[in-house]
């Protein structure tokens, strides 16, 4: 799985949450890229089975889709917690370098970190 991949299906997950349903023109939006890179990228996430969409339809991840992008939401909010609450990062640099960390880390890192977490901030690390 690239990290565009994952970029995207993060991306889908979030407008289904925030909207409802996504569109290629909110992905566009999100990852600031041209609604032709979008419509690329989601003949290749269909192809690979992780998302269903219907030409100029309603883009809606299938369930490895969800699994996936669930994971990289996880991820991306685990590191993002870890960036400001303990190394005291300004929320938008966090928001930037967890992007990029996400892509990068392995599981074992990952989980780890999770659990460190839980253990430091069982509040906000649930």
């Amino acid at each position: 799985m690239t990290a565009s991949k994952e970029d995207y299906l993060e991306a889908i997950l979030d407008c289904e949450d925030e909207e409802g349903n996504a569109r290629s023109v909110d992905i566009a939006r999100v990852l600031h890229v041209s609604r032709p890179s979008v419509n690329k990228s989601l003949s290749v996430l269909k192809e690979n089975g992780l998302v269903e969409h219907e030409r100029y339809g309603v883009i809606s991840l299938t369930k490895e889709g969800r699994s996936v992008a669930a994971r990289v939401r996880e991820l991306h909010d685990t590191l993002k917690l870890f960036l400001t609450d303990v190394l005291g990062i300004p929320p938008q640099i966090a928001e930037q370098d967890a992007c990029r960390m996400e892509h990068a880390i392995s599981e074992t890192t990952a989980e780890n970190l999770k659990q460190y977490l839980q253990k430091q901030l069982p509040k906000k690390s649930g």
